[in-house]
């Protein structure tokens, strides 16, 4: 995949006399797609970003929405329709885009940011992570694709299963665990103690009722969304383990041939897309964890000490990350150092406010 996206770079700049006409014209057409539904975070932000653009472009840059499969059907193929300028813009999980830029799993590792102030802080544009992420996906992909923001979609990642209260890693013993294919969600629920099960996101409910998986890693919305307490999942955990960002790319041609105005004006789209999609998971989520406890789910909030014992079990993930994965250790090194500097920065603006 990293070859054809390399590819496609050369073929877009051999083909720079078809794009210039293109962006010449008076109206230039966005086409941005997501593989999500109308109830997703990534809908609300889309939304948001096509009027904030249509309106601060005065017409002249138009945002057509594809929600779903219509122009692609998975995260490689998506990646490489925004590579060869067939998408213009796609939003993917870390799971998603994974097999063609490896590093963005650091936002899988878990534990490392403690809360969503936290995380919406190292998400900012401009920070150290942000700016690194952003060139790493530039030089990697040969400047075919551009990573332009990073929202969230779903909230956090928590535990959840068909079988029993989990209050300690102990717990989590033996029980099959759904994951995606890419190797640092097995990593991690390998160290926790549990057997790592790649599962088809369409295919989890019925392997919720049959048995295939006994448990997953997700958001309140989309189980509640997916309906999995219907297939029996009805213990969950709010560890809190990882906030699921949402890495939203643009073709690099497209995006270069704008004038400088609108570059602006989609710069501060992206900006108001990544505030949607913050806070649209906080309001989504009060009403999906009352119907799951209305259900008769089982919601447990570990302690302090027992939230310290999964972050303890999970401390081998970040040595495999760093050793395993191409570009682990710069990207980790970004992510800790940014994290330390927001948390800083809050605890300094409370003090602030406390005084």
């Amino acid at each position: 995949m990293l070859k054809h996206l390399t590819t496609a770079a050369i073929s877009a700049a051999l083909l720079g006399g078809t794009a210039i006409a293109a962006y010449a014209q008076d109206t230039i057409t966005l086409r941005a797609t997501a593989n999500s539904n109308e109830n997703d975070e990534d809908y609300d932000g889309l939304v948001v970003f096509k009027n904030f653009v249509e309106q601060a472009s005065n017409g002249a840059i138009e945002v057509e929405m594809f929600i779903g499969t219509q122009l692609c059907s998975n995260g490689a193929e998506c990646m490489q329709g925004v590579a060869d300028g067939s998408i213009d813009i796609y939003v993917s999980t870390s799971g998603g885009t994974s097999g063609i830029f490896p590093f963005v799993q650091v936002l899988d590792l878990p534990y490392l940011m403690a809360n969503d102030r936290v995380a919406e802080g190292v998400l900012e544009s401009g920070t150290e992570f942000v700016t690194t992420m952003q060139n790493m996906v530039e030089e990697t992909s040969g400047g075919a694709i551009k990573l332009m923001t990073i929202g969230n979609t779903g909230g956090w990642r928590n535990f959840a299963n068909t079988q029993r209260r989990v209050e300690t890693p102990a717990d989590l013993e033996g029980l099959k665990i759904r994951t995606v294919v890419a190797d640092l969600p097995q990593e991690l629920v390998r160290a926790l103690g549990a057997s790592p099960t790649p599962i088809p996101w369409p295919e989890l409910f019925t392997s919720f009722q049959t048995g295939v998986v006994e448990g997953s890693k997700n958001g309140i919305t989309d189980i509640m969304g997916m309906k999995f307490p219907d297939a029996g999942l009805q213990y969950l955990t709010l560890d809190g383990h990882a906030y699921m960002g949402a890495l939203w790319f643009m073709n690099g041609e497209r995006f270069n041939g704008m004038t400088d105005e609108q570059k602006r004006v989609i710069v501060d789209g992206f900006y108001q897309l990544q505030q949607a999609t913050f806070a649209s998971p906080k309001r989504k989520s009060i009403e999906a964890y009352q119907a799951f406890q209305d259900g008769g789910g089982d919601l447990y909030v570990p302690t302090p000490d027992q939230k310290a014992m999964f972050a303890e079990a999970a401390q081998p993930v970040y040595e495999w990350f760093q050793q395993n994965v191409d570009g682990g250790e710069a990207i980790y090194n970004a992510m800790t150092a940014t994290v330390e500097e927001v948390e800083a920065e809050i605890e300094a603006q409370r003090e602030a406010t406390i005084q």
